[in-house]
């Protein structure tokens, strides 16, 4: 047996792996797992789309290989999407790319533009595909701390000039995991201007943009004059129609970009089943209210724990959107020891910052993936704690 390659000895060791670990030598034991570790929704998917999905599937034209770019009526439907919640007019043949899930065209994008040696700017703490994507390109990931004082936004300008020079691409979130922080119009505006100074690709990651609370509408990169020459969106239906395991998402912007993801996918993988792509298309154009249901849910979830949290002393800021809710350590403990005391102790799963990257240390991660009352249960468990 050969030995691993380099590009996955590069690879940190998998935090998560260790968490799960755990979980199962805590039930092992008999107690009650209560898992806010995992973003993924527990809500249905919607009754319209998943019908959509059967008379699809019952359709042998549906049955072939799908073309790799994706069935044009579904980029269409994005295309629309697009116009009606951003006000940003796509091309639907060009400006457009269907994916298997978010995570692949933002995991390959690097492929298509990276070269061993160049660098890819990413955020820390960030989600750990931006930094394994550049690896298996053989570029050089280049972490921008995000910090609480500056509302977790990078700082542009502690960019090293050197590194700016050499860098490719630059991941951003926003509404973003882990930290369930926002960016304003002014900081795309920002981005855009750095991006064209250097030359560098932009690549959003817009999943969360529907998960919004108190009023709060998060903008489009794409909204802003000139990002469309720098930048591209990557979107997934996942969490805004509870579509994770569905795999369905988008890349949208600039052309040349969306060409070169393109020529990556047709040498990796066969496309999207059509039959989910035609259940994309009823969630696009369909009836937005259930995804209102979906909003509140996971606002009245956020107010459950922020308010437990209160209610124990530990601070906490209000997220605007995702479903995330990040917060300080409290006392002296590193993030994972406190994350290992509230398993061990509680029965509670949290996610260490760490995971996410070295400046996520000194935070934690809670999911609002499960229902309220055991939301609920676990800030009654986590009062008990002596730290």
């Amino acid at each position: 047996m050969p030995e691993l390659a380099d590009r996955l000895r590069r690879l940190p060791p998998y935090l998560f792996a260790e968490i799960d670990r755990k979980k199962r030598e805590v039930r092992a034991r008999g107690v009650d797992v209560i898992d806010l570790g995992i973003g993924d929704p527990d809500l249905p998917t919607p009754p319209h789309i998943i019908q959509a999905l059967q008379k699809a599937a019952e359709d042998p034209e549906n049955h072939r290989y799908p073309s790799y770019e994706g069935m044009l009526a579904y980029r269409q439907a994005v295309a629309d999407w697009y116009a009606k919640r951003f006000n940003v007019r796509l091309d639907p043949e060009q400006e457009v790319l269907t994916l298997i899930g978010s995570k692949e065209g933002t995991a390959h994008m690097p492929l298509a533009f990276v070269n061993p040696g160049d660098v890819v700017l990413i955020p820390d703490p960030g989600y750990p595909v931006y930094a394994a994507g550049a690896w298996f390109a053989g570029g050089e990931a280049h972490r921008m701390p995000l910090r609480r004082e500056n509302g977790f936004l990078p700082d542009l300008g502690a960019v090293p000039a050197d590194v700016a020079r050499r860098a490719k691409l630059m991941y951003l979130n926003y509404p973003n995991n882990p930290t369930a922080a926002v960016a304003t119009r002014q900081f795309f505006g920002e981005v855009m201007a750095f991006a064209q100074r250097h030359g560098i690709l932009v690549c959003h990651d817009a999943m969360y943009s529907e998960l919004k609370f108190d009023g709060y509408e998060p903008p489009s990169f794409l909204e802003i004059e000139g990002a469309r020459e720098v930048g591209v969106e990557f979107h997934s239906l996942s969490k805004t129609y509870s579509m994770t395991g569905w795999r369905l998402g988008f890349c949208v912007g600039n052309r040349a970009a969306v060409a070169g993801l393109g020529s990556v996918k047709t040498n990796v993988d066969s496309g999207v089943f059509q039959a989910v792509q035609y259940a994309g298309i009823a969630a696009l154009t369909g009836p937005q209210e259930v995804c209102e249901h979906y909003r509140k849910t996971y606002q009245d979830r956020r107010d459950v724990v922020v308010r437990g949290l209160q209610a124990i002393g530990w601070e906490v800021d209000i997220p605007k959107g995702t479903f995330f809710v990040w917060a300080p350590v409290p006392g002296r403990l590193d993030s994972r020891s406190f994350a290992t005391r509230l398993l061990e102790e509680a029965g509670v799963v949290v996610t260490p910052g760490v995971g996410f990257g070295p400046s996520g240390e000194g935070f934690y991660r809670i999911a609002l993936t499960v229902e309220r009352a055991r939301l609920a249960e676990a800030m009654e468990r986590l009062k008990g704690l002596r730290l």
